[in-house]
């Protein structure tokens, strides 16, 4: 892999170059969220963990089945405006988070935000890919991770004093700063210029957008790339409960896996892109995914293995850091194939259809990685590779049947 020139980070129209600050401005907000979150949910709304586990497990459940109505309704507005409506959806949304008190209120606000946040993903898809063309939208969704990922960090060090202070109104000030960023964010997409719209309007039912989806095919590629996806949970959870539980690494070492992803992603997630460019690259891309994927479970079964510190130490690294490729390759692959086989008048659904993948391993994702892997010792590890690797074998017949059928056509209207 040859290095990158630093203008490979830079999108190529004005759009993306604009799509890409607000970006980063969604994802400072962002930062400072996650970074304050935990001890928000505590100090300020008053639950205990349990409490906020079953909150965020319901508001999960709410955005897996509204993602693709929402979806459904993009078809029809258009992404951009959809994308916008979200943004300030999720303002609204931190706003009365800051003053919930209690386990009702709680889960009320989580469910509305989680809706507008599992369709956000499919949107940023969509409205990237309006403002280049061809592969460079890869190329620019990676360079979005990459802003993201920096934005993710600033947001986490803007938190910090904050959190420093430990008062109820700075922990709301946090809640109240991720929504000042939603609006800031929605307020300047709305004045990127994207693709012109589509001249024919679509007759769309959105509560039956799921329902009336039939295009298995897609479905099937939906669920390999959901597999694979699992990588974000064993990045939040299984990697670190997994170092604590069975090697003797101090607490302090967790961290630096942490930063060693962060890193890696900022600096080679945009050169990694760059394998979509040829034939076949994005299916090569989401097998080296799954291959990385298997490869890190076998280490961290390794790891288990008695030892000293040092060496348990080096085996996590050396999984930490094929969890990443795995990571950016599985990225790679999974944005350029979903939107490559989802029809062009039906982007929003599609894509939405798509995410749910991603949003089903969120849902599950934690309860296997805890009660399934790490319960079963370096044998569940063992067990979750040997499922990459499946997934990766499927990856290619999968796609060559999405290739060798076209999706059915959809009733359409002219828009008057």
């Amino acid at each position: 892999m040859r290095l990158p020139s630093p203008r490979e980070y830079i999108p190529a129209t004005p759009a993306g170059r604009s799509f890409a600050v607000t970006s980063l401005i969604n994802a400072i907000g962002t930062g400072l969220y996650l970074a304050g979150s935990a001890v928000f949910f505590v100090r300020s709304v008053g639950l205990t963990a349990t409490q906020v586990g079953l909150g965020l497990a319901v508001s999960g459940v709410v955005g897996f089945l509204t993602t693709v109505p929402i979806g459904a309704l993009a078809d029809r507005f258009g992404a951009k405006p959809t994308l916008v409506v979200l943004q300030l959806w999720r303002a609204g949304g931190f706003v009365a988070l800051a003053f919930a008190e209690g386990m009702v209120s709680f889960t009320v606000v989580s469910c509305c935000l989680a809706a507008a946040e599992a369709a956000t993903q499919p949107m940023t898809q969509a409205v990237a890919s309006a403002t280049t063309e061809g592969t460079d939208r890869t190329r620019t969704m990676a360079i979005i991770r990459t802003v993201r990922n920096v934005g993710f960090s600033l947001g986490a060090l803007l938190a910090a004093p904050l959190l420093a202070a430990d008062r109820v109104w700075t922990y709301r000030g946090i809640v109240l700063g991720t929504a000042a960023a939603f609006v800031l964010s929605a307020a300047m997409l709305s004045r990127v210029r994207t693709a012109t719209a589509a001249t024919v309007q679509k007759k769309v039912n959105p509560l039956a957008a799921l329902r009336d989806f039939r295009d298995w095919r897609y479905l099937l590629l939906t669920a390999l790339n959901g597999v694979l996806n699992l990588h974000t949970t064993i990045l939040s959870v299984g990697l670190s409960l997994w170092a604590l539980q069975a090697t003797e690494v101090s607490a302090g070492f967790l961290p630096v896996l942490i930063l060693i992803n962060t890193l890696m992603s900022i600096v080679l997630q945009v050169p990694i892109s760059r394998l979509v460019d040829r034939e076949g690259g994005a299916e090569r891309a989401l097998r080296l995914g799954a291959l990385a994927l298997t490869a890190c479970c076998l280490a961290l079964a390794a790891a288990g293995a008695p030892s000293s510190a040092a060496v348990a130490g080096a085996v996590l690294l050396a999984a930490c850091v094929l969890l990443t490729f795995g990571e950016m390759w599985q990225a790679v692959g999974g944005w350029e194939l979903s939107y490559d086989f989802a029809p062009e008048d039906r982007k929003g659904v599609y894509l939405s259809v798509f995410s749910l993948g991603n949003t089903g391993q969120r849902i599950v994702g934690p309860a296997l990685i805890t009660g399934g892997v790490l319960a079963a010792g370096p044998a569940g590890w063992i067990a979750l590779g040997a499922v990459f690797g499946l997934a990766g074998l499927l990856v290619t017949p999968v796609t060559r049947m999405l290739r060798g059928v076209a999706p059915a056509p959809v009733e359409k209207e002219v828009a008057s």
